[in-house]
């Protein structure tokens, strides 16, 4: 299939970089949309597709490319987001949105795939307070429509009217099903935690998995603080949420004891301090927390390696 980047495509085309620079806003929004950044990618690429697949003439009478992509891609991740609720049915374990890893230790692609330079991560996703794993983990609650609906309308600013034609509702069913997303949001939302307490906290809980201290890792813990592992039927994780901070304390030195030569790295994960925990040099686990009060809240392990390939692409130390 021809992409917009591909040397087939004749760049001469009138309008086409334009075409081609909506790719970062179409990436963005689909990333928050579906809470994978590879189906986001082939979201993105089937829409491209359909762009191209229309005649020039065709192609002319569009007003606005732009919104004619964005309206294209949305409905394209309302149709996903109805069958992954299917396929997640039937996904081994707890599933967790993809995490992605700051922009300064983006990998674009494996080595020898062609590109003389790795790709700008702008051009994959914006880190912001929008992709933390903490409201990616709520999103996953909401409907499709309340998802597509909020995002679009509160996250990126399209007014109900056009939310409508994207979502097939009217206006005021849109703003509902935003409001409803809305309530969703405060209701999980803790209290803000300053940046450079969380990367403290999570130093701290690194060292004390490190020096399997149980004793300090239970007191970083929030007494009902919950640990959830994503390893999708492919690695070994637990299927089912750990709670409770002594609880989480004996599972985490269990892990410890069971992987010797484990390397604990701090690394922002979803534009927050987090954990990769690396074997041999292979990041085999990628962990996002959530703080409050001066406490892990939630810990997100992510071990399914297909949601790891930005990671394990990276080897840095």
């Amino acid at each position: 299939m021809s992409t917009p980047s591909e040397p087939g495509n004749d760049w001469s085309e009138p309008g086409l970089s334009a075409i081609v620079g909506e790719r970062r806003q179409l990436i963005n929004l689909a990333y928050r949309l579906l809470g994978s950044l590879a189906e986001a990618e082939d979201a993105v690429q089937e829409t491209y597709a359909r762009w191209y697949a229309m005649s020039r003439q065709q192609q002319e009478a569009v007003d606005s490319p732009g919104a004619w992509l964005t309206t294209v891609a949305s409905r394209i991740c309302l149709d996903l987001l109805g069958s992954a609720r299917v396929r997640r049915e039937r996904y081994v374990g707890e599933w967790i949105p993809e995490p992605l890893p700051d922009r300064a230790e983006w990998i674009s692609g494996p080595a020898g795939g062609g590109r003389a330079e790795p790709a700008d991560p702008a051009d994959r996703v914006t880190l912001d307070e929008s992709v933390n794993m903490a409201f990616l983990v709520v999103l996953e609650s909401m409907t499709p429509a309340e998802r597509v609906a909020f995002i679009l309308h509160d996250v990126f600013r399209y007014p109900f009217a056009e939310v409508a034609e994207i979502v097939g509702r009217t206006p005021a069913a849109c703003r509902q099903l935003a409001s409803s997303a809305r309530r969703r949001i405060r209701a999980a939302q803790a209290p803000a935690v300053p940046t450079a307490g969380q990367a403290g906290l999570v130093r701290h809980f690194k060292e004390a998995w490190e020096a399997r201290d149980i004793g300090a890792l239970v007191d970083l813990l929030d007494p009902d603080a919950t640990m959830i592992a994503d390893g999708g039927g492919l690695v070994g994780a637990a299927l089912r949420p750990v709670e409770g901070s002594e609880r989480i304390a004996q599972y985490l030195i269990h892990i410890a004891d069971r992987a010797p030569g484990l390397t604990l790295l701090e690394r922002t994960v979803n534009g927050r301090p987090g954990l990769v925990a690396q074997h041999a040099g292979v990041s085999v686990t990628v962990a996002a927390f959530g703080l409050a009060a001066g406490r892990i809240t939630r810990i997100w392990a992510i071990r399914n390696p297909e949601k790891l390939r930005l990671w394990t692409e990276n080897r840095q130390s």
